[in-house]
């Protein structure tokens, strides 16, 4: 409902003059500044601003790409990264974004490196090696404007990782089940070391923890439902459901409670379940009697979805205190 028409709504059935509609609109706030908007609103926009300068340079360097020499590319690059380091050392308020600047920075010089000399390092060696150097960076900084884009770069390194590991061709065989249990754990291990248990040391927040989650969620599920569908990997599917029902054990813990990515991983872990429940009803089967086995399946979603929602909304009730991580 819109709380303006409400007001007009409100006023025009009570017949208030000019001066008592005014003093309505006040006491409910329509004409106040939003909450926080200026504590967020400057740190957003050089956040901004970081992103947005990072990539100008990355395109300045295309742009100009038969004008500068190879020296004068790699001086650029190291130049931009030394001083935009020095200015978050010497200027702690606009930290986060001259670190997101420098982070950008690292990744630029590593990609026109690549480029440049061709070294044959297959991508997710580019992509480690990124993670690996910003990670001191991100300690130092201690701000989800850092730990989300690293989050994100060391998930890509884990999934060019399985690619490479996969003959290339993200295939899905009965060989590549370790190289896949592997890179599911990575991304486990990596949601563990962006969560609350080890934000002391590492400063990181919600929205680090929440894009690790989700993309590992969609990481697993994905492969896994690939596993379902053959018959010879069917194990890639039951790891999929077993890891996601730990990721979800632990979101639902006290220490780890985070309602969006407990959201992501059952959704994941709802729709591993249900899917494979539908494999089971319709593989083999002769259609005579599919209606009753859509009725099932219908009902069976259904139940799951609404204790799903029932288990999340008791779990965000029972944490929802003072200084709870909810």
């Amino acid at each position: 409902m819109d709380l303006r028409l409400a007001l007009y709504e409100l006023a025009a059935q009570h017949q208030l003059d000019a001066t008592a509609n005014q003093k309505l609109q006040q006491l409910a706030g329509l004409n106040r500044e939003p909450q926080g908007l200026a504590y967020w609103l400057p740190r957003g926009v050089a956040v901004l601003a970081a992103a947005l300068g990072g990539f100008g340079v990355i395109l300045w360097i295309a742009a100009n790409w038969d004008t500068l020499g190879r020296f004068g590319r790699f001086a650029l690059l190291q130049a931009l990264f030394a001083l935009v380091c020095a200015g978050a050392l010497l200027k702690p308020v606009a930290r986060a974004p001259l670190g997101l600047l420098a982070l950008l920075a690292i990744g630029a010089l590593f990609a026109y490196f690549g480029q440049t000399y061709q070294t044959g390092a297959d991508p997710w060696q580019l992509f480690a090696v990124w993670a690996l150097l910003a990670l001191p960076l991100a300690l130092s900084v201690r701000s989800d404007v850092l730990w989300t884009p690293w989050a994100l770069i060391v998930v890509t390194g884990v999934s060019l990782w399985i690619h490479a590991h996969t003959a290339h061709r993200w295939r899905v065989e009965p060989q590549d089940l370790g190289g896949y249990a592997i890179g599911w754990s990575a991304t486990l291990a990596l949601t563990l070391a962006l969560s609350p248990v080890l934000k002391r040391w590492s400063g990181a927040g919600a929205w680090a923890l929440r894009t690790t989650v989700t993309l590992s969620t969609i990481m697993i599920t994905s492969v896994a439902l690939g596993g379902l569908f053959h018959s010879s990997v069917a194990s890639l599917y039951w790891l999929g459901v077993l890891l996601l029902v730990l990721a979800g054990m632990g979101l639902a813990s006290r220490q780890l409670f985070e309602i969006f990515g407990l959201s992501a991983v059952s959704l994941g872990l709802n729709t591993l379940l249900i899917i494979g429940l539908g494999r089971a009803l319709f593989h083999n089967s002769r259609g005579d009697n599919w209606f009753g086995a859509m009725l099932l399946l219908g009902l069976v979603a259904a139940g799951m979805l609404a204790g799903t929602v029932s288990l999340l909304l008791r779990l965000s009730r029972r944490y929802a205190t003072p200084g709870a991580t909810a």
